[in-house]
């Protein structure tokens, strides 16, 4: 883990670096709770079906029941069904398309002019999304503003420092890119 080690008043701080963070994975856009998608196999009219990605990651599809997508790729989630259908339909030829990424959502709470839930549909930093929210309200400690990540039942909070991104300071953390889920807070 990289620290970023600060003098303040006579004494040594350390918080944790800022890593850059990609909403998407190298390979594309990766499926979320409540996303949108347009599923269908070639030559088989009866499997052309819109699905929502449920709250616990799952989507339904027939002949081969539940499927868990959160994480993975449309092109990923092709393959999976071709491979699950395999034994009913061989080569089957499935196509994924992704309707609306209505999963794709992050959260800003505290002291801005609008908090609330924001769809990504674009790979968003901090200052972005804090713009959505309408910027800082005039008590804000733009200093202390943390993003709450959520992965795997583990809670992490990362530093944001919104006054060194007003001044042009330390700048190679302020492109810290976020997740689906991700909340920033506002103190």
């Amino acid at each position: 883990m990289n620290y970023i080690v600060k003098w303040m008043s006579g004494i040594f701080i350390a918080f944790m670096a800022v890593p850059t963070l990609y909403a998407q994975a190298p390979g594309g856009y990766t499926l979320n709770p409540g996303d949108e998608l347009h599923i269908s196999v070639w030559r088989e009219e009866t499997l052309d079906k819109q699905v929502i990605v449920l709250p616990d990651g799952n989507i339904t599809f027939p002949l081969i029941g539940s499927i868990s997508v959160v994480g993975v790729t449309g092109t990923e989630l092709e393959e999976i069904i071709e491979q699950r259908l395999e034994s009913q339909i061989p080569d089957a030829e499935v196509t994924v398309l992704i309707n609306s990424v209505n999963g794709n959502r992050v959260f800003v709470i505290g002291k801005v002019l609008r908090p609330g839930e924001f769809i990504m549909s674009s790979e968003m930093t901090v200052a972005q999304v804090l713009s959505l929210a309408g910027g800082l309200d005039r008590f804000a400690d733009g200093n202390s503003i943390k993003v709450q990540r959520s992965e795997g039942g583990r809670v992490t909070y990362f530093e944001y420092n919104y006054d060194d991104l007003l001044a042009g300071r330390n700048m190679d953390t302020m492109g810290f890119i976020l997740r689906a889920g991700d909340v920033v807070i506002v103190p």
